[in-house]
């Protein structure tokens, strides 16, 4: 038995609902399949690791929050400022927004499952 893990890390972005709903179908075809989402962008996900990201609303919401807190944030990210505790941080921030646990994929901003696959990574 193999432990490999294959995943499909996408953010909501300009994806259709039909789209998504193809992702997460071909997700459920196999026990070591996933799939995780950030609703609006993937920049939520790194948001968690500095604060609540409440009142998210558009990947643009997400991007101005996000340089409050790294503010040279270009698309790149300097690792030293995602810290082992950060990343504990986020996961425990998203789970808490992901309740209950949504059976597919986040469908409103301010949602992501990302932290599912980091949990497996950690």
């Amino acid at each position: 038995m193999t432990s490999d893990e294959a995943w499909l890390v996408v953010d909501k972005d300009l994806w259709t609902d039909n789209q998504l709903n193809q992702l997460h179908a071909w997700a459920q075809t196999h026990i070591n399949y996933g799939f995780a989402l950030s609703n609006p962008s993937f920049e939520f996900w790194l948001l968690l690791h500095f604060e609540d990201g409440i009142g998210i609303r558009s990947s643009q919401d997400c991007i101005d929050r996000l340089k409050r807190h790294l503010p040279s944030y270009n698309k790149e990210i300097d690792t030293r400022k995602i810290s082992r505790e950060r990343i504990n941080e986020a996961v425990c921030r998203a789970k808490k927004r992901d309740n209950p646990p949504c059976v597919d994929w986040p469908r409103a901003p301010g949602g992501t499952t990302v932290y599912r696959l980091i949990e497996k990574l950690l």
